[in-house]
């Protein structure tokens, strides 16, 4: 009886040993150096304060009750670089699972590597097409959209609208085709398509395109431009005059990230997204207050969606008791787990993809005269991205 006890002392402690030496690792890919860096500054902004508000500051600090290590890399908006990043994260530094992805093309590089070294991944803002259908896994999730959804709702919206002549523009890459594909998909309106545009990823001289709008005579702008390619298209835009003739409706152009370095040139625009600022969620108003207070600017969706990626690890891995070695498991118990999300109560479609709400927002003055955004109305509730059915039975969870 005595000798058993002992082992089953040692055994306890040897479990406890194992447990205390469990640690999580996530890799972060980000962009935080050329043009994207609008995008990736505010993206990470929104990650660290995630990790803050859960108690982790520092490499060693807990998440989720677990020891974690945060690797960070910037890809550079560069599929090479994203790629090389990838394999060192999973390779040298052992990585559960990598977070981030602003660019669709760069995600669908780097995600087969990952998820053929059983590594997760997690979009904190690039939604491509094919992750949400055929190319569909469950060590894949997301805490932002399908890249076709936002446009959908605008589709929608526009297809209400007074219109007679509508052009689409979007940049030659995943994502640009993606935005074409779901507004086209949505659109049940009466007004005629004169022409879709597909400029060149990053372009940043947009006046031969804006000269192409008004010699199509539209009166109306379905745009997609992400980062410094909204901005420079936006500032041509006002400057050209095109602005007082043409109605601009847009998908990831115009949010709290653009708007300070667009200015005026924005007014009377208006956008979709997932994300109402001005909700009274409990977490959506911890974000946003703290948010403020330390960068002294609102935040943009980006941060909003990197923050509940941060909440959603930290949750799931309280949940899961500390396991984190079975990155499967890991995977597939992000998408049952509840948390305080800054958008609210969601579920999880089968592919990793929110079913979630979108609203219009519209760039307008503020009381003191200078631009600011508001949210309009809810176009739809729990929406659904068109892709999950096309998701094959053996990778729904």
């Amino acid at each position: 009886m005595q000798r058993s006890a002992l082992l089953l002392g040692a055994a306890s402690a040897l479990l406890v040993s194992a447990a205390s030496a469990q640690e999580l690792r996530i890799g972060y890919l980000n962009t935080t150096t050329g043009p994207g860096a609008i995008i990736g500054q505010d993206m990470a902004r929104g990650w660290q304060l995630g990790l803050e508000h859960q108690g982790w500051s520092k490499d060693g600090d807990k998440l989720g009750g677990v020891p974690t290590r945060v690797i960070y890399a910037d890809d550079q908006q560069k599929v090479d670089v994203a790629i090389a990043a990838t394999d060192r994260m999973i390779k040298g530094d052992k990585v559960h699972l990598i977070a981030g992805n602003i660019w669709s093309n760069v995600l669908m590089a780097m995600h087969k590597p990952a998820v053929d070294a059983k590594v997760g991944v997690l979009s904190t803002n690039a939604g491509p097409s094919p992750l949400a259908g055929s190319g569909c896994t469950p060590y894949f999730i997301s805490t932002s959209w399908n890249n076709d959804q936002m446009p959908e709702a605008m589709g929608m919206v526009l297809s209400e609208a007074p219109i007679q002549r509508l052009v689409l523009m979007a940049p030659n890459y995943q994502a640009g085709k993606d935005a074409l594909a779901g507004f086209e998909r949505a659109y049940k309106g009466k007004a005629a398509i004169a022409d879709r545009v597909l400029f060149k990823f990053g372009e940043s001289d947009f006046q031969a395109d804006i000269s192409k709008l008004r010699a199509a005579k539209a009166d109306a702008v379905f745009l997609f431009a992400p980062g410094a390619m909204g901005v420079a298209f936006m500032k041509q835009w006002a400057a050209s005059g095109a602005n007082r003739e043409i109605k601009l409706y847009d998908v990831f152009t115009m949010n709290w990230v653009t708007l300070g370095p667009i200015g005026e040139a924005a007014l009377g625009s208006f956008h979709t997204n997932f994300w109402d600022p001005g909700s009274a969620e409990p977490a959506n108003q911890k974000f946003v207050k703290a948010y403020l207070a330390k960068h002294n600017r609102m935040p943009a969706h980006f941060a909003a969606q990197a923050y509940d990626a941060a909440t959603l690890i930290a949750a799931t891995v309280s949940r899961l008791g500390g396991k984190t070695d079975d990155v499967l498991q890991l995977m597939k118990a992000m998408r049952k787990t509840e948390f305080a999300s800054v958008r609210g109560k969601f579920a999880y479609n089968v592919n990793g993809m929110p079913i979630q709400n979108f609203y219009l927002r519209e760039v307008v003055k503020d009381a003191g005269g200078k631009p600011t955004i508001k949210t309009v109305r809810t176009i739809v509730t729990a929406h659904k991205d068109s892709y999950w059915e096309q998701c094959p039975a053996a990778m729904r969870h």
